[in-house]
């Protein structure tokens, strides 16, 4: 059998919105599963989905985010990323959207790192990783004004033998840096191949192009 992730149909006996909120709605579907023809119900977060950005300086120091995420109480150390929360932008404009909101960066070359659902059991968010390298600074003037928890983000660049380590120490826990730091390193060590910034999704849940 092909190990790959890949669609599959169960009838949706009924599917209600508990809760909305501006980047998810909380839903609650009963479907028949299986042969039996069970019936299971299943509350999840329908999630707006994200994407984030491995960006890679001519030293191969990967930038790092420091950023307060409430639900933890943690100034956690991350990539920059953001929520596909634009109507008719393509994933790869929202990426470079996010890095230069985030981060005052602009990059020349864009490759898909990794794609991945950040927790499939309780949500249907899925998240494209880029790689992105040819970095240049924003002039001052065109810099971008952050507010809320993003008013206090601090930028590093880690070597990226010195990021993997701290991914595996335990000292960095964001799912999309963790998965993004491997990935190139997996990249990097001859392990694995990018793919073109415009890869397709075919399955992404919001059907959003990259």
């Amino acid at each position: 059998m092909p190990v790959h992730d890949c669609p599959a149909q169960h009838p949706i006996l009924e599917s209600k919105t508990l809760q909305t909120t501006p980047i998810y709605d909380l839903v609650e579907e009963t479907i028949r599963f299986g042969e039996a023809e069970e019936t299971l119900t299943r509350a999840f977060l329908k999630h707006l989905s994200a994407v984030a950005v491995v960006a890679v300086d001519h030293q191969d120091r990967v930038l790092l985010i420091r950023q307060y995420r409430h639900p933890l109480r943690q100034n956690m150390w991350e990539i920059p990323a953001g929520l596909l929360d634009t109507a008719g932008e393509s994933m790869l404009d929202a990426a470079a959207r996010e890095l230069h909101e985030e981060a005052d960066i602009s990059a020349e070359t864009w490759h898909t790192l990794a794609d991945f659902n950040t927790s499939p059991g309780a949500s249907n968010e899925a998240i494209r990783i880029y790689l992105a390298e040819g970095i240049s600074e924003t002039a001052e003037a065109d810099q971008h004004a952050r507010e809320g928890e993003e008013a206090e983000i601090v930028k590093t660049w880690l070597p990226l033998a010195e990021a993997v380590q701290a991914v595996l120490t335990g000292q960095i826990h964001n799912p999309s840096a963790v998965t993004g730091i491997l990935a190139l390193h997996a990249v990097r060590t001859g392990a694995g191949d990018l793919r073109d910034a415009r890869a397709p999704w075919a399955d992404h849940p919001r059907g959003i192009k990259p």
